[in-house]
């Protein structure tokens, strides 16, 4: 069940991807059993992983040191993507309360955001904090449109946003406001530029199944530079950008990879969909994926931007 995972494996598309790993690295299943795994945050002091396992309402750590996976956190609100910010805190959010929290280190969880112009939030989805300390959050409607990963319940807000929390204020910004269901987002590493995936298809035919593009401006504002990519196999979800820019994000057959010009120049094969990963161990250079039931694990030879 754990160990080496067969079948598993790289595929190079372009000769870019060929430094981007070694021959022999293959791919770990370090644990399994969870129903919708999400949000892998890697903290390093510790040396451990966090990762929210939505429909069981819990969040889940796992241990690199002793290879260990326990409970860190349950219930956990029906835990979604998780993230550290620039103190070294879990910045997490949460479907069931429709909130971001930050847990801070003597274990209380302070609410970041839970209402945009007096109305309560969606089900914010994924969250990245910025250099500045702003805390940048999707929202969109997967927590409240059935009981399985939060509450039914009504949608206040009218459409899916993305927004930016102002850690000096507490004030929330919308900063865009025209996705069908923003999911994923990542910062590049001069943080000059904002990638947002789009998951529109999963309820709507014909929709969004890409990762967007924006320039940030010296106020946090964003101008589009439209679609960076299509996802060929299944939907974009979670995503994180290494040292050189490139993007690894999800997909339904594994792992893609691509250049910051837009190439995808290769793939990771898993045989479970991946919901989302983080560059973590001592040189930020292990991947920790999330797929469906499972964490797996595989060394590269690049090296995430950011923590968490």
């Amino acid at each position: 069940m754990f160990g080496i995972l067969e079948g598993s494996g790289f595929e190079v598309l372009d000769p870019r991807f060929e430094t981007c790993f070694v021959g022999h690295a293959r791919v770990e299943r370090l644990w399994t059993g969870g129903r919708w795994l999400e949000g892998p945050a890697w903290f390093a002091p510790g040396r451990f992983v966090l990762f929210s396992d939505i429909p069981n309402n819990r969040m889940m750590r796992f241990d690199e040191a002793s290879g260990e996976t326990c409970v860190f956190r349950q219930p956990s609100n029906n835990s979604n993507g998780n993230t550290v910010d620039q103190f070294g805190r879990l910045v997490t959010c949460e479907h069931l309360s429709r909130r971001v929290t930050c847990t801070e280190f003597n274990g209380e969880i302070r609410v970041i955001a839970d209402r945009y112009d007096g109305k309560r939030l969606n089900s914010p989805n994924d969250v990245v904090v910025k250099s500045d300390g702003t805390i940048w959050f999707t929202d969109p409607s997967y927590g409240i449109m059935h009981d399985y990963e939060g509450d039914y319940g009504e949608q206040e807000i009218a459409g899916c946003h993305v927004y930016c929390v102002d850690p000096e204020t507490g004030r929330t910004s919308r900063v865009a406001d025209d996705f069908e269901k923003p999911n994923g987002l990542a910062f590049s590493p001069d943080e000059g530029l904002l990638y947002i995936a789009d998951t529109g298809a999963t309820h709507l035919e014909g929709g969004p199944r890409h990762i967007r593009k924006f320039r940030v401006g010296d106020e946090n504002e964003l101008a589009d530079l439209g679609i960076f990519a299509t996802c060929t196999n299944g939907l974009f979800d979670g995503f994180r950008v290494d040292r050189s820019g490139r993007i690894w994000t999800s997909a339904a057959d594994g792992v893609h990879c691509y250049d910051p010009d837009g190439t995808l120049i290769g793939k990771l094969h898993l045989p479970e969909t991946v919901s989302n990963l983080t560059f973590g161990g001592a040189k930020r250079n292990r991947l920790f994926i999330t797929a469906t039931t499972s964490l797996y694990a595989v060394y590269v030879t690049a090296n995430g931007s950011k923590l968490g």
